[in-house]
């Protein structure tokens, strides 16, 4: 009994130490961000002074992914017609749209630079979209983008881009902010936004790692994706959540180092309510879950080639949602003030300190001071994604979809 009664109390510390990895680990990111800022130490390929001779011309296929609804496309092509850099084509893939939708949409780009593909039987599938993208090339592209259908593009986007690749990186993340701030929950998705860019792709840069992806504004060499063994999603991931997870295991399995590319700046649309922040929580909390086969996949690969990059992005796959690890850490906080008050002692203080490095870092990142007050009413927040995490296996029935309805021009994203 008391072998046994050991093992538990063993697991349970165990668990506790790796909760605590990934609790404390935003305040060591936090620290060392602080001390490359003061000695002007940084990592970034586009600040080392290094001068690429000859640099290359690289074209670049940028695929838009739209899903049933074209309403949103206009604005992102048009920004993409308007970078300064002009070695690109744009090829808009509608999946499952109206046929009086595609006919407009392509009236209203009569550009070479332009290609409406239209599917038709519907994917209901972003794999298949950018598959048929790809296929579909007017041009022999070196690199392809993936955007959805409510981003817009920075008109230097593309010039920074190149700059990456002719450093000799083949997959660059590029970087996400916030295309409508206007309302409460965009602003408090906004902060997660700033929050998860800090820890996961600029730091990992300044540390010479893999950044995560996002399932937009990622850029990948088009000879790698092709030798990528690459199949479409079964069950939950036929639909159009969740690509990401896959390709991501896939890309850092398969690269050096999978880049994050600060300056080259997508927009995308934020959630405006408490009712489409729940239904998106939902299949991404979901997604979290069922691509847990991609983690082991990544921590494994690290492990059994002694890769301390894929071994540091496969633990950190694992992590839970920030509420999720939350609340398990107040749990064991109130489990130990009956079974170890050092312990007890220590969640408290990995709590505070958790919060006050959340907000340091929407701070440093996001520079508004309007995120920054909406902040204080994430606890609404926090209960939607409960909520959601209690609907999960609906994203079993049903995508899901969030509707985006901000229709843009990058004119008034780049005039505030």
């Amino acid at each position: 009994m008391n072998t046994v009664l050991q093992i538990l109390n063993n697991i349970f510390i165990v668990i506790q130490v790796a909760l605590a990895f990934f609790v404390l680990l935003p305040t060591v990111l936090l620290i060392i961000y602080g001390i490359k800022k003061l000695f002007g130490w940084s990592n970034s390929p586009l600040r080392k002074g290094t001068v690429v001779e000859n640099p290359k011309q690289y074209s670049f296929g940028a695929i838009v992914c739209a899903h049933t609804d074209l309403t949103l496309v206009p604005p992102l092509v048009d920004s993409l017609l308007k970078q300064a850099y002009r070695e690109f084509r744009v090829y808009v893939v509608a999946d499952n749209c109206t046929k009086e939708a595609v006919d407009n949409l392509r009236a209203q780009f009569n550009d070479p630079k332009v290609t409406i593909l239209a599917p038709d039987v519907p994917f209901n599938n972003k794999t298949k979209s950018i598959d048929l993208g790809i296929d579909q090339f007017t041009v022999k592209h070196d690199a392809f983008i993936i955007f959805d259908s409510d981003n817009l593009v920075h008109p230097q986007y593309l010039y920074v881009v190149n700059q990456y690749f002719n450093k000799g990186y083949k997959v660059v993340q590029t970087n996400m902010l916030p295309k409508n701030t206007d309302t409460l929950y965009a602003r408090m998705d906004a902060s997660g936004n700033h929050y998860c860019n800090f820890i996961d792709r600029q730091m990992r840069m300044e540390l010479g790692l893999s950044s995560h992806i996002w399932g937009l504004g990622i850029v990948m060499d088009v000879e790698l994706y092709k030798t990528i063994l690459y199949q479409n999603f079964p069950g939950t991931f036929s639909k159009l959540g969740g690509f990401d997870k896959k390709m991501q295991a896939d890309i850092v399995n398969n690269v050096d180092v999978l880049a994050y590319a600060t300056e080259a700046i997508v927009y995308d649309e934020k959630i405006e309510d408490g009712a489409a922040l729940q239904k998106q929580r939902t299949r991404w909390i979901n997604a979290y879950f069922t691509s847990m086969q991609y983690a082991v996949k990544v921590l494994w690969n690290g492990l059994s080639r002694f890769n301390f990059n894929n071994t540091f992005f496969g633990i950190n796959l694992f992590r839970p949602p920030l509420f999720m690890m939350m609340g398990a850490a107040g749990l064991f906080m109130i489990a130990n003030l009956f079974i170890s008050l050092p312990w007890a002692i220590f969640w408290a203080a990995a709590i505070f300190t958790f919060v006050i490095t959340f907000f340091s870092i929407v701070v440093v990142m996001s520079k508004d001071a309007a995120i920054f007050k909406a902040m204080f009413h994430l606890p609404f927040f926090v209960l939607r994604q409960v909520k959601a995490f209690l609907k999960v296996t609906d994203a079993n029935k049903d995508f899901l979809r969030t509707n985006n309805t901000k229709v843009v021009y990058i004119e008034e994203i780049l005039n505030k």
